[in-house]
């Protein structure tokens, strides 16, 4: 069982930047893989990207490929999403989710999920 807890969230203007954190439970962290999904008004929830349990593998969509970074300290157990050079378009709840089986892009292949935080990007 894991539970997640995202944080850093808020209001930027385009062209900023934010740092999400995903805080995780338990003491077998390292073994999921971790991704990041967001949620716009009206939209479906999209796959941003994730990270394997060890950390050294790292996929992202294509909208954000070049300006998020996602990374993870085990001893920790937290994984970051840095988002530079945001955009309006990037406005959303941006959620944390951990699997240990998957290693995917669909919401369906993960196991637990955080609260989500919310992103707004201003004009």
């Amino acid at each position: 069982q894991v539970q997640l807890v995202e944080s850093g969230g808020g209001l930027v203007q385009a062209g900023g930047s934010l740092r999400l954190s995903c805080a995780a439970s338990g003491r077998t962290f390292r073994r999921y893989v971790t991704g990041w999904f967001r949620q716009a008004p009206g939209k479906e929830r999209e796959f941003v990207g994730s990270i394997s349990g060890s950390g050294s593998s790292t996929e992202y969509a294509d909208s954000v490929k070049g300006r998020f970074t996602i990374s993870r300290d085990n001893a920790k157990s937290t994984v970051y999403l840095q988002m530079n050079s945001l955009k309006p378009e990037d406005t959303a709840v941006y959620y944390c989710a951990a699997s240990i089986t998957a290693w995917g892009a669909f919401p369906i292949e993960y196991n637990y999920w955080g609260q989500g935080t919310q992103v707004t990007v201003s004009s």
